[in-house]
């Protein structure tokens, strides 16, 4: 049988697209196939490594844990991972090849065509069926030329389309109908209907909505998914969910996370949103850090040393040394594991013009940046509790200095990771996703008077079982499937 391929495209960014397309995957696994995720083109800061020892889009490994296999390069071939306000670091196949303004990239997606058609086609060979998704809308017709993320692709590829409309925001009905204007004939009929996510309420009021898109697109609606409240539990695929009010939890522990301009890989802190006994605040700029906080974490950043400069215009460099000097603890993770050091160098300009920074000073180590990139899955235990860790590893640059003498990790492979202050007060490393680490987060925060009820683990496998149900249950999945085979 010839695989078959379905690709879901939005009216617009956050639609929900990513945890449709995990959801369908767990869905059309659960039914037999053998199923596997693509996205040609993905910006994110949320990455994840592969085994082969390259980076993709976080949303892209949830989607292959849902399929039951392991993350690889060819399910996003191309991820742009932003640096500036106008630029971003292009990676292909999970290697940097460089960087880029928007602007020059527009140019050169065309030359990554090829590869993006390559990697699918890998994917078709040994799948059943590949569930796509795209990025953004198609219906940025300024932005067609050359497109490699939606309907380019679909076009090259002769992928038929469901469109995504999010009604949670408001106005899906000129969202689609709106879409469905701004293509051309031949674009219109690739898409062979829609689905409308987000619905709260009763379902029978959109009756007359459905029928009005119908008859203005001449689409069909393959369903409409409710709100999926099991999303919280799953990571989210890059920062525009921050940019939503998060309930802090009412636990007894106070961990505040401040949301640096360029926050990468901000999933390292869902193990402890989930926590009942913890109290997560993610700081918004224009905020100070909370004063009761019992414990800081600084998150990893896509640019270091910019992050360092931004911390401190919100004055966060002073709420975290008078935290420091209350008692408080204090973590860094990659960059904010960087950013507690003495100083940072960055020579080569690896993250924009050559030069360097001072750094917090609550570690007694040294950052320069520079070549070439660790991208590598690392296990081990950390030091002050025994407790097994796992994860991953991913930054440029290298850390020394005299705190490195009392490492916070030791890996499987003989080497040490990060560094602890003095009196252990203050600790960073490297290592992300260390928290999803059942029994380190537990030891973590036993150490600061808290418990941990939490299996991760296995909350976000029952998340996907659960967001799947609910798509068997509103969504024709057997119409999908119809399509999908052409």
């Amino acid at each position: 049988m010839q695989s078959r391929a379905i690709m879901l495209q939005g009216t617009g960014s956050d639609v929900g697209k990513s945890l449709l397309v995990a959801g369908l995957c767990r869905a059309l696994v659960r039914r037999g196939l053998t199923v596997r995720p693509f996205k040609p083109q993905n910006m994110s800061n949320n990455a994840a490594v592969t085994a082969d020892g390259g980076e993709i889009g976080r949303a892209q490994a949830l989607q292959a844990r849902a399929c039951g296999v392991a993350p690889s390069v060819h399910m996003n071939p191309v991820l742009l991972k932003p640096q500036s306000d106008i630029g971003s670091q292009i990676v292909v196949r999970g290697v940097v090849v460089g960087t880029a303004r928007a602007a020059d990239y527009q140019a050169r997606k065309r030359e990554l065509l090829g590869t993006v058609l390559d990697s699918f086609e890998r994917l078709k060979a040994e799948a059943d069926i590949v569930v796509v998704e795209g990025a953004g809308s198609p219906a940025e017709v300024n932005l067609r030329a050359g497109d490699i993320a939606n309907m380019g692709f679909a076009t090259a590829a002769d992928v038929p389309v469901l469109l995504v409309g999010d009604i949670d925001r408001g106005g899906v009905i000129a969202s689609l109908v709106g879409t469905h204007a701004l293509l051309p004939k031949s674009e219109q009929e690739r898409i062979k209907g829609f689905l409308i996510n987000k619905f709260r309420g009763d379902v029978r009021l959109f009756d007359e909505g459905l029928r009005i898109i119908e008859s203005h697109t001449g689409w069909r609606g393959f369903g409409v998914v409710p709100w999926l409240k099991e999303a919280a539990t799953l990571p989210a695929e890059d920062a525009v969910a921050l940019d939503r009010p998060r309930a802090a939890g009412d636990g007894a522990l106070r961990i505040a996370v401040p949301m640096l301009s360029r926050i990468a890989n901000f999933d390292d802190f869902d193990p402890l949103a989930q926590e009942p006994g913890v109290a997560l605040t993610m700081v918004r700029p224009g905020q100070p850090l909370p004063g009761d906080a019992d414990l800081v974490i600084l998150p990893g950043t896509k640019a270091t040393i910019a992050d360092l400069a931004f911390l401190r215009a919100q004055g966060w460099d002073i709420d975290l040394l008078a935290h420091w000097r209350r008692g408080g603890r204090v973590l860094g993770i990659c960059g904010g594991y960087q950013m507690l050091g003495r100083r940072i160098a960055d020579p080569d300009g690896i993250e924009g013009q050559p030069g360097e920074a001072a750094g917090l000073g609550l570690l007694d180590v040294e950052t320069v940046l520079k070549g070439p990139k660790v991208l590598e899955e690392a296990r081990g235990r950390e030091r002050r509790t025994g407790a097994a860790v796992a994860g991953y590893e991913m930054h440029m640059g290298r850390t020394d200095g005299p705190d490195r003498a009392r490492s916070m990790l030791e890996l499987a492979d003989g080497a040490t990771d990060g560094a602890e202050s003095a009196d252990g007060r203050v600790a960073g490393c490297y290592l992300h996703g260390l928290f999803g680490a059942d029994g380190f987060r537990a030891a973590y925060l036993r150490g600061m008077g808290s418990g941990s009820e939490l299996a991760y683990g296995v909350a976000v496998e029952r998340a996907l079982d659960a967001v799947a149900d609910r798509l068997e249950s509103v969504v024709d999945v057997e119409g999908l499937l119809a399509v999908a085979e052409g």
